[in-house]
């Protein structure tokens, strides 16, 4: 019995702290399959999803997902806090638990109290140790939990501030491609003059974006679940109507932004396949084929159609229906796949009308100054030449 409880916590530890050490340490995708952190994700995230979505309204459901992220790390830090008490209980409880314990509870209990009260550094002082290797046990236990302390402490404003640099770049983009974002409001809203030079800088932020995303969410893989500030909004969504975009700016659309957005394009696409393998495996369904329930014939010609009518050259040949759905196949399973994993919808690639946007009403209000100084200037010019004459 007690060659076994040592085998076991020896297991236990060596378990708890590789799967700690590659979670919030090592800077890059784990590869051990068998992870308590996966096996965690795997067992809870599902049932909370079959719970959330028995909430009657949409907003009510979304709200109950956002609550994963934050408490499911916090469960999580339990697990491994737990694992570790359980495996310090074992190894008291195989050297023959050398504890006076007045209380008379059964050997493990004891053990698995005085692992308890040492890893949280309570220092009760009620059960003491009565062998040299249970007082050394003791100090490593106690010092492993202060440095498992330590690196939680230090581990959560490493996440937050992840958390806040991808959510800053997603907020900004709400002006930029609208609420939820679509491919069509991005091309849209840069078809000024000077709007060549506006889409390539934007392309070179999701470029940098897209990178930090592919770092920062393939080593705490966990980030992925927490939700964006506001219901219609997404890193999926974001990532997806950019990855959108560029695809219309490399086959469809002439503009001096393609040279970047091909750029763009493969670090997003980058992002979303090593992304889509953490969760859901190399080869997603529907694999190397466009989602064709996102962008069928008619859409795509009124998508077309938007376009022209605002002032973009659109190329018309009918090979540009091809090129994009070529470009399409290239990540919008991945996407699809992961949209269907988080419960994140994937935006349309032309806006719905009938939403209110701010930015129109800001667009509108502009104009009309426009407008007025237009007519303002055509008279002061001709009040100029009439006193000259």
């Amino acid at each position: 019995m007690h060659i076994l409880a040592l085998v076991a916590g020896i297991v236990l530890i060596y378990t708890v702290l590789l799967d700690a050490f590659q979670t919030i340490v090592l800077p890059r995708r784990a590869s051990h399959r068998v992870r308590i952190t996966s096996i965690f994700y795997a067992l809870t995230w599902k049932p909370w999803v079959a719970a959330s979505r028995l909430l009657r309204t949409p907003k009510k459901q979304e709200s109950a997902f956002s609550f994963y992220g934050p408490l499911s790390l916090l469960l999580l830090l339990a697990v491994w806090a737990f694992g570790l008490v359980f495996s310090f209980a074992f190894f008291y409880y195989a050297i023959g638990t050398p504890f006076s314990d007045t209380v008379g509870l059964h050997p493990f209990r004891t053990a698995f109290y005085v692992s308890g009260t040492t890893l949280f550094t309570l220092g009760l002082g009620d059960v003491v140790p009565l062998a040299t290797i249970a007082r050394e046990l003791i100090v490593v236990e106690a010092g492993l939990g202060l440095g498992f302390l330590a690196v939680v402490v230090g581990y959560l404003p490493v996440l937050y501030g992840a958390f806040s640099r991808r959510e800053v770049s997603i907020s900004l983009l709400d002006a930029r491609a609208g609420s939820p974002p679509t491919a069509a409001e991005i091309m849209r809203r840069h078809a000024f003059p000077g709007g060549d030079a506006a889409l390539t800088t934007l392309f070179i932020e999701w470029e940098r974006w897209s990178a930090e995303l592919l770092e920062s969410h393939i080593s705490y893989p966990l980030l992925c679940y927490f939700r964006s500030q506001h219901d219609n909004q997404s890193w999926i969504s974001a990532l997806t109507s950019v990855l959108d975009a560029t695809a219309l700016s490399i086959a469809v659309v002439k503009t001096d932004a393609a040279r970047q957005a091909q750029l763009t394009f493969a670090m997003a696409r980058h992002a979303v396949v090593d992304l889509s393998q953490i969760f859901i495996g190399r080869r997603p369904p529907g694999y190397g084929k466009p989602v064709e329930s996102r962008l069928t014939q008619d859409r795509f010609e009124t998508l077309r159609s938007q376009l022209a009518e605002a002032g973009l050259t659109v190329c018309t040949d009918p090979a540009s229906l091809d090129r994009l759905a070529e470009l399409r196949a290239m990540y919008e399973s991945h996407v699809q796949a992961l949209s269907d994993y988080l419960c994140m919808p994937l935006p349309p690639w032309v806006a719905d009308r009938s939403f209110h946007d701010n930015w129109r009403t800001i667009a509108r209000l502009r104009s009309e100054t426009e407008a007025v100084a237009s007519t303002q200037s055509h008279v002061l010019t001709h009040d100029e030449e009439h006193h000259a004459f």
